[in-house]
């Protein structure tokens, strides 16, 4: 069975015992969390939601809190001019531990 949930502006597909990288969220390692499902398939026809299946839900227990490699900005326009800048984007990593169909 897998299910396609909504977090953090992007879709994904996640079955029982994956591990995703998402958006950082505001929950301690350690704590679970609760994702509205957006689709259900599997073994029985598929579930649509509209925009979620009603009863449905994916847990999800917080493993890893952490940053994305460095990526680096570097622009050099005009001679004896260069701009460098690096970013680091936070995440949040999740073990899917069920899905519910509600």
């Amino acid at each position: 069975m897998y299910a396609v949930i909504k977090t953090g502006g992007k879709q994904y597909r996640v079955s029982e015992g994956d591990l995703l990288r998402v958006e950082k969220l505001p929950e301690q390692v350690g704590g679970r969390i609760s994702l509205d499902v957006l689709m259900i398939g599997g073994t029985e026809p598929a579930k649509v939601g509209r925009p979620t299946v009603p009863g449905a839900k994916v847990e999800a227990e917080v493993v890893f809190q952490g940053r994305h490699k460095k990526v680096i900005h570097f622009h050099k326009r005009k001679e004896g001019y260069t701009y460098k800048k690096g970013h680091r984007q936070p995440f949040t990593e999740l073990k899917i531990t069920s899905i519910v169909a509600g």
